[in-house]
């Protein structure tokens, strides 16, 4: 928590947070790819659009909300979880349905791709690539990207459940700050 005779945790910057980095630079693609790749009027452009966009600003809302309700800012950060989760399946699909490689351990290119998302957390360090990929590998930077949002995620899940365990809720430091003040 770290505010003394307080209640209200010290608010996160969510635009430091690697993982909303990622999923800044996962929306910006996936609405690059869409516009490239997709048709217009094909339903799929309008559902990753929005897996990727609910992907990023569930983020910001999960930690403000975090301010005050620890339920609040797992409930949303689960959301935004679920959401690049759904866009990870629709470039999976993209990738089955032209019957392109989904790159793994076993392929040439798959350490390397996955050490440069891994190092780079700024939209700057993909967009000069946006026209130089291939489906191919704009679908498999994408889902590399997506998988690493989303370990980052899950750590960060797990840190607020620990906070919560060891600090409470709201109620909880609300409570433990006023008999403090009043010497209880």
């Amino acid at each position: 928590m770290n505010n003394k005779n307080g209640f209200l945790p010290n608010p996160v910057n969510y635009r430091d947070l690697l993982f909303y980095k990622k999923a800044t630079i996962l929306y910006d693609m996936t609405y690059w790819y869409q516009n490239r790749y997709l048709v217009r009027g094909d339903r799929t452009k309008d559902q990753m659009e929005q897996a990727a966009r609910s992907g990023k600003q569930n983020v910001v809302e999960g930690t403000a909300d975090g301010m005050t309700s620890i339920e609040m800012e797992i409930k949303l950060l689960n959301t935004a979880r679920g959401s690049l989760l759904e866009l990870l399946e629709d470039y999976e699909d993209q990738l089955r349905s032209r019957r392109l490689e989904q790159w793994d351990k076993g392929h040439p290119r798959y350490d390397k791709m996955v050490q440069y998302c891994y190092r780079h957390h700024e939209l700057q360090d993909f967009t000069p690539f946006y026209e130089k990929w291939t489906i191919e590998e704009f679908c498999n930077v994408a889902l590399t990207l997506i998988h690493q949002a989303d370990r980052g995620m899950l750590s960060y899940l797990k840190k607020v459940e620990r906070t919560f365990l060891e600090e409470g809720g709201i109620k909880e430091r609300m409570s433990a700050a006023r008999k403090e003040v009043r010497g209880y």
